[in-house]
């Protein structure tokens, strides 16, 4: 079927069920065809454009996947075969180096992130190595690592508590329940990966994912305190405020094992704080303290499993200091993960937490190391990277695993080149696992406390971090400060939940009530150096859009321009207002509650006797009070056009042009015989343009009898369909520009003189307006500035549609048509000497 018979079965659909094609579109305009020297638009240089609206079928084919959809989705799938092909023996070096310093620091706090988990050491192992070990397969990022963290393993170590207390019989075996939520989340987190709305994680704020960070790594750390001091006799998993007090209240308790935590964590910083100072110092030699000071763990865990070798060599069997104990060589808690439904249950409120933690670490680290980095990654392929690493790592006995900030930090410093330096670590930690349970045997619970602490510690947000915070956006360290306190005097969990909904409450809120601001307009020029833009030598004076143009600023200077400066109102009787932050159904009743309630403080009714008896007037708008005479307030204008700024909004919907809708019928009524004249400028959104014309905007109002056009004096925004720009053109712009201030002045002297010369110079400057604007057509195609003369000449467009005259491209161009409106119609009587020109 064709375009036309389509229109026609359409359009007779629509007189069946009364369907009303141009509803609220008094002019019918929507389709007409506008043409040159017609009175819609009369200079013959310019071409007509009517914009075509966009179709529903058009929207449809926006969002509707086609085969070539699937095909990216699934060329995008696997990342690694866009650069595998060009592997070379350069970035096998810097892999290599890369993966296996990763790989020494992650043996020692893989195992220690396991006991945080409340599971065997080896299991923190095994997660590690299927985490490195699959990740590149999806990867977008070269330098996140893959593992136990210790914010997680906390989280896991906290669902294995909750659901042991709901089914004890898996006390024996929290790994199963490990495994359980590893393969729950990692599903999960896929699924949404898959469908590709990794857009989600940005709704977790920069503050949010601070405060969790900071209440997480004091949680972890004051946790960890009776490890390291050998204390025991209450449980170090309560509210981090409860484990600080039963620390002071069990201090004499404190047992040999504090000996080796302390001087290990005391060790651990002084290593570092030497390398840093001996980098700074000698920076030649940077690359060798980095590597110094990244092996520091995996020196110091060798160091104390010597010396506790020593300490315990003879009491093998009643340690003097609490040790791992046997670590079983190879996989041996391979299998398939235990899923089912009782399972499911008893951790299913704590799923949602689990998901955050995985998804905040390593989105927000990899976003951070892509900059860093200078590429970028895609949120919803790692999400697919994440998600499949949690599901396929519990076959080996993997718990929940997420980016590590701190092995992330190193990898990239060590200079990783691509994700593939992953499967380094991977055999390196394959080797741990197979070559080193017997050295693990002696390594103390207190040393690996201690690498704990040190490792949290970068996480916690530092006070300068803060004050920046501060002087950016104070309400975000007050959601900051709240979600660190909530988590030491809950959980991580509820601190998690506190900051984001907070941070998303917080975000409705500025949405709500998002506050518009009425503009005015200023004249401004150009200063550079010592002459103002425009000025006789000064730098662009032979370019006249350079030397004075107009801005519009708020009225009431709340934007912090100078208060000095006079911001003048727009004309009496028109109104301008600029939208600050969208315009939809939570926000719209706000804005136009405070843009009418100014309206009708600044502005007049146009018929102060249009109730002429008081039966007839509102309850709601009484008026004078019985025999007294109703006020004129001559000094105030009455309401003649309103121009909104849609800069800032890119879509509407329903709720708001109704709120629209309303508004102006409203204000027809308080104008009443007159109407209101609607422009609507810097509308950047094409379905946007065609919402507001659905609703009749765009369109000049019907006044009477009289056709809208015949009481529509248009003003249109042209822009050179090519022509000459040189200096010539410039020249000749400045000479007919001194002409016409000449004509100008000549004409405003015989006004003065008075008489009927003067009237006759009026009535034909008149006529010439109104004409088909030959005069200027002649003088445009003889005019260099405009490629006439001996060049070829220059031809011009309308920038948006003729059919929707009331639609602007810019706040000038609407306060131009505005004001010459007024005008035309002998409204502006009242603002005498205000006009087009000083527009």
């Amino acid at each position: 079927m064709s375009s036309r018979a389509a229109a026609k079965v359409g359009h007779g659909l629509a007189k069946v069920l009364g369907i009303k094609l141009q509803y609220r579109n008094p002019t019918g305009a929507g389709q007409v065809d506008l043409t040159r020297g017609e009175s819609a638009y009369s200079v013959s240089t310019a071409d007509t454009f009517v914009e075509q609206e966009p179709t529903s079928l058009e929207w449809i084919s926006q969002i509707a996947p086609t085969p070539r959809t699937f095909t990216n989705w699934a060329y995008h799938l696997f990342p690694f075969t866009h650069w595998i092909g060009r592997y070379n023996a350069s970035w096998l070096v810097g892999d290599l180096i890369a993966g296996i310093t990763v790989g020494a620091v992650v043996v020692p706090q893989s195992m220690a992130y396991a006991k945080l988990a409340l599971l065997p050491v080896q299991f923190g192992l095994y997660s590690s190595f299927m985490g490195v070990l699959i990740y590149w397969f999806f990867a977008t990022s070269k330098d996140i690592t893959i593992g136990p963290v210790a914010v997680m393993s906390t989280v896991t170590g906290t669902v294995v508590t909750e659901v042991i207390k709901v089914l004890p019989e898996y006390k024996d075996h929290p790994n199963i329940i490990a495994s359980a939520l590893a393969v729950i989340a990692g599903a999960v987190i896929c699924f949404i990966g898959l469908i590709r709305c990794g857009w989600i994680v940005d709704f977790i704020s920069l503050s949010a994912i601070s405060a969790y960070m900071t209440g997480s790594a004091l949680n972890i750390a004051v946790g960890q305190v009776p490890a390291l001091m050998g204390i025991t006799g209450f449980s170090n998993r309560d509210a981090t405020y409860k484990v600080f007090i039963h620390i002071l209240q069990h201090l004499g308790r404190t047992k040999l094992d504090a000996a080796l935590g302390l001087t290990a964590l005391t060790m651990l910083y002084m290593i570092r704080s030497v390398c840093n100072y001996g980098a700074r110092k000698m920076p030649h030699r940077a690359k060798t303290f980095f590597f110094i000071s990244t092996l520091r763990t995996a020196f110091v865990i060798l160091l104390y499993t010597l010396i506790s070798w020593l300490m315990n060599r003879h009491h093998r069997k009643k340690p003097l200091i609490a040790i791992l104990g046997a670590v079983p060589r190879g996989f041996k808690n391979a299998a398939v993960p235990t899923i089912n439904k009782k399972l499911i249950k008893a951790f299913a409120n704590q799923l949602p937490a689990s998901i955050i933690v995985i998804l905040i670490e390593h989105i927000a680290i990899a976003k951070s190391f892509g900059r860093i980095n200078n590429y970028t990654i895609d949120p919803s392929q790692e999400m697919v990277a994440i998600g499949v690493s949690n599901l396929l790592g519990p076959f080996l006995g993997a718990y929940p695993a997420t980016g590590s900030f701190s092995r992330t930090a190193i990898k990239a410093k060590a200079g990783v080149r691509t994700p593939l330096a992953g499967v380094i670590t991977a055999l390196v930690v394959l080797l741990a696992i197979y070559a080193l349970p017997a050295v693990f045997f002696y390594i103390s619970n207190a040393s690996l406390s201690a690498v704990i602490i040190h490792a949290v510690g970068d996480l916690i947000t530092p006070p300068n971090t803060i004050y920046q915070f501060w002087r950016i956006s104070p309400l975000e360290v007050i959601i900051f400060f709240a979600g660190v306190i909530v988590t030491v005097f809950a959980s991580i969990e509820d601190g998690i939940y506190t900051t984001i909904c907070v941070s998303v409450a917080v975000l409705l809120f500025r949405v709500v009530k998002a506050k518009g601001r009425f503009i005015g307009k200023v004249k401004i020029h150009s200063v550079i150096g010592d002459h103002m833009d425009g000025q006789s030598g000064s730098f662009g004076s032979n370019d006249p859009d350079k030397s004075t143009r107009n801005l519009f600023l708020p009225i009431s200077h709340n934007d912090g321009s100078n208060p000095e400066v006079d911001v003048e109102s727009p004309y009496p009787g028109i109104f301008m207002y600029r939208f600050s932050e969208g315009f939809n159904y939570p926000n719209a009743n706000h804005y136009l509650d405070d843009m009418v309630a100014t309206i009708f403080k600044e502005t007049r009714r146009t018929n102060p006797a249009q109730y002429p008896r008081l039966g007839d007037r509102p309850w709601n708008d009484p008026g004078p009070r019985r025999g007294q005479p109703i006020p004129i307030q001559p000094d105030k204008p009455t309401l003649k056009a309103i121009i909104l700024d849609f800069s800032s909004v890119n879509n509407v919907d329903i709720t708001s042009v109704q709120h629209l809708i309303d508004v102006r019928n409203q204000l027809d009524r308080y104008a009443s015989p007159d109407t209101v004249d609607w422009h609507l400028a810097c509308i950047n959104n094409r379905w946007t343009k065609r919402a507001l014309a659905s609703a009749g905007f765009g369109f000049p109002t019907p006044q009477g009898d009289a056709p809208a056009f015949e009481r529509w004096k248009p003003v249109f925004s042209v822009a050179e369909i090519g022509g000459q720009n040189s200096a010539a053109a410039a020249a000749e712009y400045d000479v007919n520009e001194k002409a016409l201030r000449r004509q100008r002045t000549e004409e405003a002297r015989s006004r003065s003189i008075g008489g009927d010369k003067a009237d006759a110079i009026a009535r034909g400057l008149d006529t010439a307006s109104s004409t088909s604007g030959s005069d200027l057509a002649l003088q445009l195609e003889n005019s260099k500035a405009y490629g006439g003369g001996k060049g070829p000449r220059a031809r011009v467009a309308a920038v948006h549609g003729l059919n929707k005259p009331l639609f602007h491209v810019d706040l000038t161009s609407a306060l131009q048509s505005a004001v010459a409106n007024v005008e035309m119609r002998g409204d502006g009587a009242v603002a005498k000497g205000v006009g087009t020109e000083g527009v």
